[in-house]
């Protein structure tokens, strides 16, 4: 998602979140010495104070899924808020990914009780009506279900091991819906869409191909 900011009424600023397939999209633009690049905050899912609603997440998702999502709402506000220190921002996923995909797959997959979909729901309304984050361009990196299986298992994050290829097809559809066919919730910019399942090589070149459009925020 690609965001302006206009610093002290004059400076505007560029802000791009990726989806999916974001690894080697962000490792190529750390590359810039004019972008600044925010990773998740995995490390914090992961302990606060000494807890890891992460790993509890993904070991009971009804009990913990509220715990888990609170935080990452908080999180990626804190991401989207947070001073600049370079003239674009490049940042790994987003609030509104958080809630329409994440928080909707827990959801609809019936491993969120509604009461608790029900008060994230609130806090993601108030936090987008009351707080400015603005969005001029969506950047989808579409990766098959299958790819993305194939790549966690590579990436061997403890708590992902016990993530099955059904649930990498929820997500993969919620996506398709919200970007794509624009059928299930508010795309608050145009979708600039990058093909992700391919090897390496090829995935720089479509960066290096798609590189000025993105840091531009032009138009797709």
């Amino acid at each position: 998602i690609l965001r302006k900011l206009v610093r002290n009424g004059k400076e505007k600023k560029l802000v791009v979140c990726t989806d999916t397939g974001k690894t080697t999209c962000l490792e190529y633009f750390s590359k810039t010495s004019n972008i600044e690049v925010l990773t998740e905050p995995v490390s914090k899912w992961r302990n606060v104070r000494g807890h890891n609603p992460l790993g509890l997440m993904y070991q009971d998702p009804t009990r913990w899924g509220i715990t888990l999502q609170t935080y990452v709402q908080l999180t990626m506000l804190d991401r989207h808020l947070s001073t600049m220190s370079a003239p674009v921002r490049m940042m790994e996923r987003s609030i509104y990914s958080a809630k329409y995909i994440f928080v909707e797959n827990l959801f609809r997959s019936g491993k969120m009780p509604e009461v608790d979909f029900a008060v994230l729901s609130e806090w993601f309304e108030w936090i987008t009506q009351n707080i400015a984050i603005p969005v001029d361009l969506i950047v989808y990196l579409q990766s098959s279900p299958q790819t993305c299986h194939e790549r966690l298992k590579e990436r061997c994050r403890e708590e992902e091991k016990i993530i099955p290829l059904e649930y990498l097809e929820a997500i993969h559809q919620l996506y398709e819906d919200w970007l794509i066919k624009k059928t299930s919730f508010n795309v608050p910019a145009p979708v600039l869409v990058i093909p992700a399942d391919d090897d390496l090589q090829k995935m720089l070149h479509q960066y290096e191909e798609n590189r000025e459009k993105i840091l531009a925020g032009s138009n797709v």
